[in-house]
């Protein structure tokens, strides 16, 4: 099971391989994954139905106990059918609907066989994690595909509405899930059926939020606005997600609950009234279309409300009317959209009013219609019909299964009224894509292949065959329904049952739904009028007003938040950090138990950072202040070599200089001097503020300091690190073996905020770095390994020349660091330093054409193959039948030097050195040489004062 639902992925994945070879008939070889996967599930369905699930566990995230876990039982296994079945066959479908060389195919391909694997995997989980994982795949590929035209503003909002809708459905469910899982103490859906928690406020809280999802994915009031709007997507779209797949999964959830949780507080009264209601006011709505694709849409919602309402009833009977009655519905709904799609394709529109004369011209296609419409309608001798009257039986039977017949009886003359309103419209439906229109020009339709509308045939076929094959599928079945208490009468779906109350509602809808039927255009006009003169309750308006009022907030709060003032975004954020964690500091304080130093030299040079601190804020220029301020940082590296962390001291130093640089090329462009202003209340508050936030966050660390109770856990990392890490250096060993995952992800933040911050500020220097580029091009001594540039005063040529001396040898130190840093202090991260520093050197010494010679590379380049050689070298262990970013460890003797020991992680220590030796060259080239190319402008235009200049 596994397998397959990956397999669909990664087919997906080449769709636009196959698109760019086949064009539109590359949805034939996509349909083959679906396919396979309906003719594997034949055989654990066949078991599954005579109650022998099967189930599939495979082990992913052991540590915190996350498994993928697959089943097929009775319920999940038919579902899955349903699934893979209509998705081979829309797969197969949209090789004619799409034109020659669409060139959006190649995105839609792929989405839409995504999408059958997300949906296969959601209904096979038996894992609520793995529920959720795929619930919310289909949610955001559901949002691609009904965007399919993102050029379109009906295609966005309407995918943008869907994705809200449904995600905040997903949200809940999700806290639901984990309720259950807490309450169940396990996270295997089987379990939790087979062993439910008690019931308690928790439970009935936990299946209320998992309840909220189902109904905004299956479109239940009030959330049922999106699918309409979705009906913007193209056809293939509709006729899988919103017949067969996407809106079945909030109705196949809910089946999937009911034979336990159905007996839980408010679960029958939210279902089946919601369902009933949706049932109505969908075929209501649907009544007023012209659009034929809007009214097999409000047809769907009125549908999706008799499914919710029939399987939510929580009976043995229902249960079974319920799981037919979903198999059915995914055949005739999926089958009249393709139809819709077929004749918009050959016609070119889906106005009922305009479309007339397509019986004479299409016969073949108007069978297909009549049979699925009728199947929808529920007569005889279809699918829907049986299906339809085992939900009237089941009912009829409902309020004494239950011990209500009030209830029981208002639910069935619901249901019944449904029906009516679904016969009406079909029979609107099929009148109003083929009659013969007065006044109305017949439509010439455009030839297609026999197959484009043999795709439908093939569906209604199938409604038929499976009326006529009721006895044969009762026990497959009933096996889903014998999960519940015996009821009045066993569940059957035949083509006569006798002169039963179920016959004679049946008849009562046909006759009823036909009357109303004629009697359209008064019933339409009453809609109208009504709709007029009262302000009845709208849930799209209501959506559309509170998502306007969520936007205005928006825009008030960053009004009055987002002032451009950075003083106060700091101010605000420390003025946060004082009231909210200093408040439970204050709550939490105890009094700390405060050695003051081990050393001397650590009291020493304590007060040195002291002084160097008051210094600082007391400085009026600014380039002393960030002196000063660099004294604290190396004064923090001597406390770490006081400590014995001499790793932790080289980095310090390291980092410490590589920002003291840049802040000195920072200055460049700054006034020398602080600005001289009174104290006056402002400034005092911003002395209230920093004052209090040095206090709150030297509590935190008295706090920290004592507040550990258990040993610490890298007091067991000297063995592993040694044994399983190959290295003596636990530090670099922790980077690169045990956290590793943690050092690959800051890696990749850190490439990206270089890369952004580089990008704004090129942004800001493009026309002069232009210039510098042209006048490098020109320079023809800038090589010249002693070219000592004599017209520059700045530059001094005895720090230039003993920076080129020594600039090769610190390389190779960095890369010496680079490599030890296994078992001495060093690592990628050090080692990187290093080389940048040595660049730096290089700038200071002969500026941009200096560190161009030192460095011909673009710092993108450098930075991105740093991130992939870390990433491949964790990648590459998988190969050689190990884990993700496990290390291992290589004796190799060379002969006279000795024994080379090597671990297999210094590759991923390569990948940092790459990365941070690129950060440098981004923060030279930005803040460095792009700040010159300003200066330099700044001087010519100083010079010349026609020349433009650069701001």
């Amino acid at each position: 099971m596994v397998f397959l639902v990956a397999l669909h992925f990664l087919v997906a994945a080449t769709s636009p391989v196959l698109v760019r070879m086949l064009d539109r008939r590359a949805f034939l070889v996509l349909a083959l994954v679906p396919a396979a996967s309906f003719v594997w599930l034949l055989g654990p369905v066949a078991r599954a139905t005579e109650g022998d699930p099967t189930y599939e566990h495979v082990t992913w995230i052991p540590q915190i106990g996350l498994d993928v876990d697959f089943a097929v039982n009775a319920l999940s296994g038919i579902v899955a059918l349903l699934v893979t079945g209509v998705g081979a066959l829309v797969l197969i479908y949209c090789t004619w609907y799409f034109r020659p060389n669409d060139p959006e195919i190649w995105r839609f391909s792929g989405v839409l066989t995504g999408f059958a694997g997300a949906m296969l995997g959601l209904v096979l989980a038996d894992n609520v994690y793995v529920l959720y994982v795929f619930w919310e795949l289909t949610t955001v590929l559901s949002f691609l595909l009904i965007g399919h035209n993102p050029e379109r503003r009906a295609n966005r909002r309407a995918a943008l509405n869907a994705l809200i809708v449904t995600t905040f459905g997903g949200l809940a469910m999700l806290v639901g899930l984990v309720g259950l899982h807490l309450a169940s103490d396990t996270p295997r859906l089987s379990a939790i059926l087979a062993d439910p928690p008690a019931a308690g406020p928790a439970v009935t809280a936990s299946i209320a939020l998992v309840l909220v999802g189902a109904l905004s994915k299956s479109a239940l009031l009030p959330f049922h606005f999106w699918l309409p709007g979705a009906m913007a997507a193209p056809t293939p779209v509709s006729a899988y997600l919103h017949a067969a797949a996407m809106v079945k999964a909030g109705v196949y959830l809910v089946a999937l609950l009911a034979p336990v949780f159905a007996d839980t507080p408010g679960w029958r009264p939210v279902l089946v009234g919601l369902g009933i209601a949706t049932m109505i006011l969908g075929g209501l709505r649907a009544l007023r279309q012209y659009d034929v694709k809007l009214l097999l849409a409000y047809g769907t919602v009125s549908q999706l409300g008799f499914l919710v309402a029939v399987v939510g009833a929580g009976t043995r009977s229902a249960a079974f009317a319920g799981l037919a009655l979903l198999c059915a519905h995914g055949l005739f709904k999926s089958a009249l959209f393709l139809v819709v799609g077929v004749i918009d394709r050959s016609v070119g529109t889906r106005d009922l009013r305009e479309l007339s004369g397509l019986r004479a011209a299409r016969p073949g296609l108007f069978v297909t219609t009549v049979v699925a419409a009728a199947s929808m309608a529920g007569l005889p001798v279809l699918f829907g019909f049986t299906a339809k009257e085992a939900a009237f039986a089941a009912f009829v039977d409902l309020g004494h299964d239950l011990g209500h017949p009030g209830w029981g009886l208002a639910a069935l003359v619901g249901t019944v009224v449904g029906s009516i309103l679904t016969v009406a419209y079909s029979a609107r439906f099929v009148w109003g894509t083929f009659a013969d229109k007065k006044g109305v020009e017949p439509c010439t339709p455009r030839d297609f292949s026999p197959w484009f509308a043999g795709v439908p045939g093939i569906l209604a076929a199938c409604s038929l065959a499976a009326g006529l094959a009721g006895p044969l599928l009762t026990p497959r079945i009933a096996t889903y329904a014998d999960q519940f208490p015996e009821g009045s009468h066993e569940a059957l779906l035949t083509l006569w049952h006798g002169f039963t109350p179920a016959l004679w509602l049946s008849v009562v809808a046909v006759v009823a739904g036909v009357a109303l039927y004629a009697g359209r255009h008064p019933v339409a006009a009453a809609q109208h009028a009504v709709a007029d003169r009262l302000p009845l309750p709208d849930a799209e308006r209501a959506y559309q007003a509170v998502m306007r009022g969520v936007d205005r907030l928006a825009v008030e709060v960053t009004g009055r938040t987002q002032r451009g003032s950075l003083p106060v975004y700091l101010g605000i954020i420390l003025v946060t950090l004082v009231l909210v964690p200093g408040s439970a500091l204050v709550r939490a304080w105890q009094t700390p138990d405060v050695r003051i130093a081990d050393n001397p030299l650590q009291v020493v040079t304590g007060l040195i950072m002291i002084a160097a601190a008051i210094l600082t804020v007391r400085s009026r220029r600014r380039l002393r202040a960030v002196l000063l301020l660099g004294v604290t940082g190396y004064g923090t590296s001597i406390l770490f070599v006081a400590h014995g962390a001499p790793d932790l001291a080289l980095t310090q130093v390291l980092v410490e200089t590589f920002l003291l640089v840049t802040f000195v090329l920072v200055l460049r462009r700054l006034p020398p001097f602080f600005s001289d202003r009174p104290f006056n209340i402002a400034r005092w508050v911003r002395v209230g503020v920093g004052t209090a936030t040095g206090l709150a966050v030297a509590g935190f660390a008295f706090v920290a300091t004592n507040a550990r109770t258990a040993t610490p856990i890298s007091a067991g990392w000297a063995k592993p690190a040694y044994e399983y890490g190959g290295g003596k250096n636990i530090v670099n060993v922790a980077l690169v073996d045990i956290r590793a995952w943690d050092t690959i992800g800051e890696l990749s933040v850190l490439v990206v905020a270089a890369t952004g911050i580089a990008s704004l500020i090129f942004l800001l220097t493009d026309r002069s770095m232009r210039q510098v580029r042209v006048r490098r091009v020109v320079s023809e001594d800038s090589n010249a390994w002693l070219a000592a540039n004599l017209h520059d005063q700045r530059r001094s040529i005895v720090f230039e020349i003993i920076t080129r001396l020594i600039f090769h040898t610190v390389v190779v130190f960095s890369i010496f660091l680079m490599i030890s840093g296994h078992n001495s202090p060093g690592g990628g991260f050090a080692g990187g330093l290093i080389a940048g520093l040595a660049l730096m050197i290089r700038y200071l010494a002969g500026g941009r054409e200096e560190l161009d010679n030192a460095a011909p590379v673009d710092a993108g380049v450098v930075l991105g193959l740093g991130l992939a050689v870390a990433a491949l070298s964790g990648l590459l262990p998988t190969l050689l039948g190990g884990g993700v970013l496990q290390s291992a460890i290589i004796d190799i003797a060379i002969p006279v030097l000795g024994e080379l020991h090597l671990v297999t992680s210094v590759f991923f220590d390569i990948g940092v050195y790459l990365v941070v030796v690129g950060l440098a060259l981004d923060v030279l080239r930005s803040l460095g040489s792009g700040i010159d190319a300003q200066m330099e402008d700044e001087d010519a235009a100083a010079e010349d004062p026609n020349r433009e200049v650069m701001t």
